[in-house]
């Protein structure tokens, strides 16, 4: 699942020359449902846009309240095209969930979002329908969000970074070992002056950093 959060001090949405949700400050949130996004996905997407800090403190510092704390409005619309994948210069959107499905998706995420919030500070456009969007970009501050893959354990950055110097770690004791063996095979023959100037010396050299 992917999102496009965007901090705002007005945005609506227009259907057929009618104008059919609006809100003041607060976020407007692009969603787009991947084929293979589950209730998983849809919660952690909820909790990481109620929660995202785009919003300044009572004293001015920026990055430090989210949409909840400020008790703003949030305007979320259906946009199955964050799933393009290009062929060539022609957008392909068969990562998006079908329309059939997605539907139910989109509303039970609209659903997990005002339960998890305030319903009446929760507007939308309307799925499936020919819509414009009109966006009062504040900063302008725009967000993406991407949930996990599902089955995929190693998303999370921490867990890829101990997973990246574990193996650093793997490859600096390989590199040591042969020289270390070759360090013992070699502290014999110091004493032997006539061989010291020569497999003694390529050795020396190999061990150069």
């Amino acid at each position: 699942m992917k999102a496009v959060v965007q901090r705002v001090t007005r945005a609506s949405v227009t259907v057929g020359g009618e104008q059919i949700s609006v809100i003041g400050r607060g976020i407007c949130v692009l969603l787009g449902i991947s084929l293979e996004d589950t209730q998983k996905e849809l919660e952690h997407m909820v909790r990481k846009i109620l929660n995202l800090r785009v919003f300044e403190d009572e004293s001015g510092k920026h990055w430090s309240k989210s949409v909840m704390d400020k008790q703003y409005e949030i305007l979320c619309v259906s946009q199955f095209t964050l799933q393009c994948v290009l062929k060539g210069n022609k957008p392909d959107f068969h990562l998006a969930m079908p329309t059939e499905q997605a539907e139910g998706f989109y509303n039970s995420f609209l659903e997990q979002l005002r339960k998890t919030y305030r319903p009446e500070l929760i507007k939308d456009g309307k799925f499936g329908a020919y819509m414009q969007v009109h966006i009062q970009n504040d900063g302008p501050v725009t967000i993406e969000l991407e949930s996990p893959a599902p089955g995929t354990a190693t998303s999370d950055p921490k867990q890829l970074s101990k997973l990246e110097k574990q193996q650093q770690r793997k490859e600096k004791t390989r590199a040591k070992g042969p020289s270390e063996s070759s360090k013992e095979r070699n502290t014999p023959r110091k004493e032997d002056r006539s061989a010291s100037s020569g497999a003694e010396g390529d050795v020396s050299s190999e061990r150069e950093p």
